[in-house]
């Protein structure tokens, strides 16, 4: 993979840093507003306000950071009012946690852990919305959370939206696909939804500066989750998923 040059990396930390301070500049009355509306408002509307901020964030990274997205396979996507849906998604960088719900018609539920919520402002807002946060201490008890607050939710017709990989994973890397997601979706009888997202190739995993260039969305065809196991459609996600991966960012990919 080529390295950017001296001149290119000090222009990308710059931008960087300009993207920092509109994060910082935007988050701050957002977070705040949230909460506040938060008091006789809930649901959609309050969904969709939180939505709009993150619009904002992915119009900083396009404008500052001149990051672009390509986006194929929305056909693939429920089209039903009310339909569920459980979004199983590549992990690389944060880009992806700003992005998707801005790409998405219906209402993202993440599921995410407890201490987030913590986090000033930003965290704030998101215990507002409809989410579910877990303690991963709790073990079985937090994917029985899980379970519960995601048949509600997938009824409502919101979305469940996981990372099965768990963490963020470096470019051209393959982390371990964890099947909490499919559990979800074999319990709810909810179909799965595979993404594939090339987000590292501008915002490297843990990397302060940022680099303009494209990241590459893949929605995959929806799969029936009903009379399946957990595990055999996991290991359907993950192939479909890791040979998109190869084919969208091949330069990433030695072997």
């Amino acid at each position: 993979m080529k390295r950017p040059g001296v001149v290119a990396t000090l222009v990308a930390f710059v931008r960087s840093v300009v993207h920092m301070l509109w994060m910082l500049v935007t988050v701050i009355p957002w977070g705040l507003i949230m909460v506040v509306a938060s008091i006789w408002r809930r649901g959609e509307p309050l969904y969709w306000m939180a939505e709009r901020w993150l619009g904002w964030a992915m119009a900083g990274a396009r404008v500052i950071l001149g990051i672009r997205t390509r986006v194929i396979g929305m056909e693939n996507l429920p089209q039903e009012q009310r339909a569920g849906a459980v979004l199983l998604v590549k992990h690389q960088s944060t880009l992806e946690t700003f992005l998707m719900p801005t790409l998405m018609p219906h209402p993202l539920a993440y599921v995410f852990k407890k201490e987030l919520i913590y986090v000033p402002f930003f965290g704030w807002a998101m215990a507002r919305l409809d989410m579910i946060h877990i303690d991963r201490k709790q073990g079985a008890r937090a994917f029985s959370k899980v379970v519960a607050q995601g048949r509600v939710l997938l009824a409502q017709g919101i979305w469940i939206i996981m990372f099965p990989e768990g963490t963020r994973i470096p470019r051209g890397q393959r982390g371990v696909y964890k099947n909490g997601g499919t559990r979800l979706a074999v319990q709810t009888g909810a179909p799965v939804i595979p993404v594939a997202v090339t987000s590292a190739r501008v915002w490297p995993r843990k990397a302060f500066i940022k680099y303009p260039g494209v990241v590459d969305v893949s929605i995959g065809s929806a799969i029936p989750s009903t009379g399946r196991r957990a595990e055999e459609l996991m290991n359907e996600v993950e192939a479909w998923i890791e040979g998109e991966m190869r084919r969208l960012d091949p330069e990433a990919y030695t072997t």
